[in-house]
């Protein structure tokens, strides 16, 4: 019996890097043994080899706690939990059997179709051949089994290597995508609604690393609507580890536009302070870029005319990930990672403060520059950036 369990993590995307794979493998291999760490799973031993990662637990610990931390990081593509066999044809029928017998116990399987992977080129048998032997040394320990190339109740893979060999019937899929840290930093503008949290967690899951800031207007907002946020940025720090959350309250802002710019373009005004505040934030904190959980169309302040006026006032690039997306793919992704129940909580949101009866959906900057010529720009965004409290939102 192998001292040790040990889950096969399959590094999808990163695969395809060419001469910089290492560097990607190295970095995912170091998320996964801190996202084991953070876990309470510090026991574990994470290693790479030939092209991927093996985790290596104590055997009183469930394959099932262990690969659900691992499938949440970013980078992953899939887990199969393995048993390691010597590479000789006696040693893996040997395991096989065992592991096929543990299956008809504890699922009741009754037929199976074994495939084979010969990564050692060396090896004298090839990759079919290896599989139908696999399958009749099962066929011959395990009595009841009975061979179903269609539509098998088991899959049972044979991953043939020059040291080692490993045999493996499940796949826990991962999220895919790329080890974060290897794609810069973006801010989030952060808001308690469904679509900014999915959008941070796609960045995310493309190897950025996340810093947010998040917009209210106390007294109209409530304690309580930022605490929904920040519960809001704890679910997605449990999956790309904790970050700065800046936490601007922008109602001085909001009054100065409701008493000196039309109603109409109130919301446009608004939008465009927030992006200015977040430029200076990300200058001051080093971020590369911003990032919005804006979707064409949604609302009046997301027309293609509205995302031009309000992107005009920055010069950093602004990442939209949800730009195409339909809401109910976005709230099925926020249910997917665990976002969408807090965010449809009855809370309010600064958006919603002064919010016109009729808004411009098809602003022309021209005329949002004549209105803002009304305020003292520059003064209103260095007060907003002065007054910034930030806090430390922890994550896994």
């Amino acid at each position: 019996m192998n001292e040790k369990k040990i889950l096969i993590v399959r590094c999808g995307e990163v695969a395809l890097k060419g001469m910089n794979k290492p560097y990607f493998e190295r970095i995912l291999a170091e998320r996964i043994r801190k996202r084991l760490t953070a876990s309470g799973f510090d026991g574990a031993d994470v290693k790479r080899h030939e092209g991927l990662i093996f985790v290596r637990f104590d055997r009183g610990l469930e394959y099932e706690d262990v690969a659900k931390e691992i499938s949440k990081v970013f980078g992953v593509a899939s887990i199969s939990p393995a048993v390691e066999a010597e590479s000789n044809l006696d040693a893996i029928g040997e395991e096989a059997v065992k592991l096929m017998l543990e299956l008809i116990e504890k699922r009741g399987v009754k037929t199976f179709k074994a495939e084979a992977k010969r990564a050692d080129k060396s090896f004298p048998i090839t990759s079919p051949e290896i599989a139908k032997m696999m399958g009749a040394k099962v066929l011959k320990g395990c009595k009841v089994l009975k061979v179903d190339v269609h539509n098998p109740d088991v899959l049972l893979h044979v991953d043939l290597r020059h040291d080692k060999s490993y045999i493996y019937t499940d796949k826990l899929q991962g999220f895919g995508g790329l080890p974060l840290g290897t794609n810069g930093k973006g801010l989030i503008l952060l808001s308690g609604g469904i679509d900014s949290p999915v959008a941070a967690w796609m960045m995310a899951k493309r190897g950025m690393m996340i810093e947010a800031v998040h917009f209210h207007s106390y007294p109209y907002t409530s304690e309580r609507a930022q605490a929904k946020v920040e519960e809001l940025a704890s679910i997605v720090a449990s999956y790309c580890g904790g970050f700065k959350m800046h936490v601007i309250n922008i109602l001085p802002i909001q009054e100065e536009i409701v008493k000196n710019c039309p109603e109409a373009e109130t919301t446009i005004h608004v939008r465009r302070f927030m992006m200015r505040i977040a430029e200076k934030i990300a200058e001051k904190s080093k971020v590369m870029m911003l990032i919005t959980g804006e979707n064409l169309g949604q609302v009046a302040s997301q027309t293609a005319e509205a995302l031009v006026v309000t992107d005009s006032v920055v010069k950093m690039p602004v990442m939209r990930p949800l730009i195409a997306m339909d809401k109910v793919d976005i709230m099925a992704k926020a249910q997917e990672i665990g976002t969408f129940e807090t965010s449809i909580e009855p809370y309010e949101d600064c958006c919603t403060v002064f919010l016109p009866k009729h808004p411009t959906t098809k602003p022309k900057l021209e005329r949002i520059l004549q209105s803002e010529a009304n305020l003292d720009v520059e003064a209103l965004v260095a007060a907003a950036v002065e007054s910034d409290t930030i806090i430390d939102i922890k994550g896994i």
